[in-house]
């Protein structure tokens, strides 16, 4: 039996007051399996990112639960919440949202600093990453000093560091060119297979949702349709082009969708 690792239940968010609200989010439901990798894709403004900022708890919902491992984290408070950001989550972010005064590998251990967890076992953790993500060149450099690939690997280096049980990516591919966009993504994707690391990936690219086995397309805070990979393996070609046809079916175009 498959096991739920996130479950999002009727959860909405809205701005304003009587009259004149708006729904970011409006009665979203939706089951993340550990291990999988899924996408949200939809138009600006359509909510994605809100509903990505209520998992992580930087926004607080009107209304709805969020579970983690079937723990309702709207309960969590101090400590409890804290280790949740810290510990249970890892966030990247579009913009890197590395600390300019920190070198790489500074920036790498902060989430070990902040929660005294330094030790051999993290040490190796810090190691194994940095191989694999292909940054071992960047470790002593300061985020003025490097590509925009390696900031965005050396940030998934970081949110990935204390082993979190999911992965929040916000439009991790939006500040790269293609070649480093598919090179993190497929560096992603292998982390996910490899480590069965669960990712919650919002993007406007249908290449970067291509890594995907399953999206969900949000308009007007609802989701509106969901696209599965299909079994035995479709290829990440074939997925694209299915993506394509959603999204010109129910958009009229990537352009009116993303």
């Amino acid at each position: 039996m498959e096991d739920k690792i996130l479950e999002v239940k009727s959860l909405s968010k809205y701005y304003g007051k009587k009259d004149n609200i708006t729904k970011a989010i409006d009665n979203i439901s939706f089951q993340i399996i550990d291990g999988e990798f899924v996408g949200i894709m939809g138009s600006s403004g359509s909510g994605k990112t809100t509903l990505l900022n209520c998992i992580a708890t930087t926004i607080v919902s009107t209304d709805g639960k969020i579970f983690l491992k079937g723990e309702d984290i709207g309960k969590f408070k101090g400590r409890k919440l804290a280790e949740y950001r810290g510990n249970r989550i890892g966030y990247l972010f579009q913009n890197f949202e590395l600390i300019d005064n920190l070198t790489a590998r500074e920036n790498i251990m902060l989430p070990i600093a902040i929660h005294n967890m330094m030790g051999k076992e993290n040490e190796k953790r810090i190691d194994e990453l940095v191989k694999y993500l292909e940054i071992e060149d960047v470790m002593t450099k300061f985020p003025s000093q490097m590509s925009g690939g390696q900031k965005q690997r050396v940030a998934a280096a970081r949110a990935l560091i204390l082993n979190p049980e999911i992965v929040l990516a916000d439009e991790p591919t939006g500040a790269l060119d293609s070649k480093n966009a598919k090179l993190l993504m497929n560096k992603l994707l292998g982390l996910n297979k490899d480590e069965r690391t669960t990712i919650l990936m919002v993007t406007h690219d249908p290449n970067a949702a291509s890594f995907c086995q399953r999206i969900l397309f949000i308009q007007d805070g609802v989701v509106f349709h969901e696209l599965r990979r299909r079994l035995p393996e479709e290829s990440k070609e074939a997925f694209y082009e299915r993506i394509i046809s959603v999204m010109a079916q129910l958009g009229g175009g990537s352009a009116n969708v993303l």
